[in-house]
């Protein structure tokens, strides 16, 4: 019995809805007894009607994930670009970086991406800590003292 013999607690649930409709339980009983709803049982049984035991597995397991945007040799060019100045001036940024992906892959990218990519290389972002105008770094240094 596959329900029994399922290690992924995903799988499980969806061999015991095949299960329960296999011993001839209504779907909306299946779906009272399991706690999916009536729609996700039909589902269910029509994916297994339609692919048989392979579609009650996980494709989660399977999906590797997307591709990086930047290739290694381009991570370790954006690396050694970033340890210099912006053409700009300034201090890198999320929109800077995203520019300078756009110049050498030719896509379209969010500003988000660069300041992804900022954080994927190790960059932290170095912003002076705003002063106060009236202080008085007199008084701040013998109320340290203190």
């Amino acid at each position: 019995m596959r329900y029994r013999k399922a290690k992924d607690g995903l799988e499980r649930g969806r061999w015991q809805v095949i299960w329960l409709i296999a011993q001839g339980i209504s779907a909306q009983h299946v779906a009272d007894m399991t706690g999916y709803c009536y729609t996700w049982v039909r589902t269910l049984v029509q994916r297994y009607n339609q692919d048989g035991p392979r579609a009650m597995s996980d494709g989660r397991h399977e999906n590797l994930g997307g591709q990086y945007l930047l290739s290694a040799e381009q991570q370790q060019q954006l690396q050694e670009t970033l340890q210099q100045d912006p053409p700009d001036g300034g201090l890198w940024s999320g929109p800077k970086v995203a520019l300078w992906i756009e110049q050498h892959t030719g896509r379209k990218v969010h500003a988000q991406r660069g300041w992804e990519y900022l954080r994927r290389l190790g960059f932290r972002p170095r912003v002076l800590r705003p002063r106060h105008v009236k202080s008085n770094p007199q008084e701040q240094a013998v109320f340290k003292k203190n």
